[in-house]
């Protein structure tokens, strides 16, 4: 079995050029800040649609941290969501309170906060008709979207 499964790995890398399509953790990491950032243009209005009263939104340029254990300093340009809080708060409250919607969400999403802004880093967003679909449910207190 386990002689089977390299020699499947070992022919996906006899085409290179092909890699990041058929491999798609490769695919994600190989993605163009530019690629990203477009993706990010073309949902932010939707997206800060369904955030209005508790958040503005726009795009900003970031890197995504590509490694733990043997690679935990690596990064690549990304570009990312920037959700900040309406309403002014205690430290980092605001960007929590943003943070707990989107991990409630039927289909939880996790980003990270900065300087009391929640971050959707969309490296590796997929399915963005997934995300776009659930939206409607930030509206509701954290405590009644799950």
């Amino acid at each position: 079995m386990t002689i089977a499964a390299l020699e499947t790995v070992l022919r996906l890398y006899r085409e290179p050029e092909r890699l990041a399509e058929r491999v798609p953790a490769i695919g994600l990491l190989a993605r163009k800040q530019d690629d990203i950032r477009a993706q990010a243009l073309a949902i932010c209005a939707l997206v800060a649609k369904h955030c209005a009263g508790f958040a503005s939104v726009a795009v900003r340029d970031c890197s995504s941290q590509i490694g733990s254990g043997s690679l935990p300093v690596e990064s690549l340009p990304s570009a990312a969501l920037a959700l900040t809080p309406s309403t002014v708060s205690r430290k980092g409250a605001g960007a929590q309170a943003i943070a707990e919607r989107f991990r409630k969400l039927p289909v939880p999403v996790i980003g990270r906060i900065e300087d009391n802004v929640f971050m959707l880093d969309l490296r590796c967003l997929r399915d963005e008709e997934a995300l776009l679909a659930q939206l409607s449910l930030l509206h509701k207190s954290p405590e009644t979207v799950a």
